[in-house]
């Protein structure tokens, strides 16, 4: 069997080395830890985790808590639970998905918490464990989360340049943080343009969307561009236009926001503003293992700059 020793000799290192690479990877320069990591392979050593849980009063477990309804946001989840669980697994902790009426069956060593709304941040706030919050907020707790409000100027900047006459913002009826800044991000260059902003809300469903562009299609001049908060409701508006006969994307542009899965089953493609969801899943992983290993000192945001994604529902 191979041992720590093992490892060790091959890597040129101490065992303490080793061990420090092991459990506090954090304390470790990435030279050193390549080396031990290399060593491990080679040797096909792997850590007793349960062993080292125990001595350091750990679970290696971490618990993924989702307070909205994932089918609202479905495939967004897959990508971040990608994310999580790459981070995790190099330091050999396990995630456990869990809802709000579950999360305290069992243990564990901290939280992610996504899909948060105003009402829940007095009970988040009660929270003993370290946690992080996916997605931005207004009451100073840790969180990792995309550029909202940049992702808002940057689709509302491209539409200008494409020459749409009408900018039409499409938002999710939200009362939260990520709304507010992707909504600022548009009205912000809408005002730097001179321009007057249009505002559409609806709740994060494409049929409701579809529906809505449908029954008000007369009020939709040619030359129109829809900028839209999510996939789900670009892809709502996309319907509704080729259903009504519009072209796409000459007389009417489609922009949506998320870019996981949606925008690519569309068709035409969507036009898109990126979110690096799998990069911020692994973020949130980092982060929450940094409050852990260092007294569950604060960690403060860590923000991810969108891409647009340039496809066929754009001039």
């Amino acid at each position: 069997m191979t041992t720590l020793k093992d490892v060790a000799d091959q890597a040129h290192v101490s065992r303490m080395t080793v061990s420090r690479v092991i459990n506090h990877p954090d304390k470790v320069t990435e030279e050193v830890k390549q080396l031990v990591y290399q060593a491990m392979h080679s040797l096909n050593y792997h850590p007793n985790a349960m062993a080292r849980a125990l001595v350091n009063n750990r679970t290696q477990i971490i618990k993924l808590l989702v307070l909205e309804e994932m089918t609202t946001v479905e495939p967004y989840y897959m990508n971040l639970l990608t994310g999580i669980s790459k981070e995790l697994e190099e330091h050999q902790y396990a995630l456990q998905l869990v809802t709000e009426n579950s999360f305290e069956i069992g243990t564990c060593d901290g939280y992610i918490i996504t899909g948060m709304r105003d009402e829940d941040y007095q009970w988040i706030k009660e929270l003993k464990l370290p946690f992080v919050l996916f997605g931005e907020n207004r009451y100073g707790y840790d969180f990792v989360d995309s550029d909202n409000k940049m992702g808002g100027q940057i689709g509302t900047r491209y539409a200008i340049q494409r020459g749409y006459k009408h900018l039409i913002y499409v938002g999710i009826d939200l009362a939260e943080p990520f709304e507010y800044s992707r909504e600022a991000g548009y009205i912000q260059v809408m005002q730097e343009n001179g321009l007057e902003p249009q505002i559409i809300r609806s709740t994060n469903h494409s049929t409701q969307m579809q529906n809505y562009i449908t029954e008000h299609w007369e009020k939709f001049e040619e030359n129109t561009v829809f900028i839209c908060a999510s996939d789900r409701l670009a892809l709502g508006t996309e319907r509704a236009i080729l259903t009504q006969k519009g072209s796409i994307p000459d007389q009417y542009g489609v922009i949506g926001h998320d870019s996981v899965f949606l925008d690519q089953v569309a068709f035409p493609k969507l036009t898109t503003i990126k979110q690096e969801v799998d990069k911020m899943g692994e973020l949130c992983a980092k982060m929450l293992l940094d409050k852990i290993n260092n007294g569950n000192q604060a960690q403060g945001k860590c923000v991810i700059d969108p891409q647009l994604v340039i496809r066929g529902t754009t001039k």
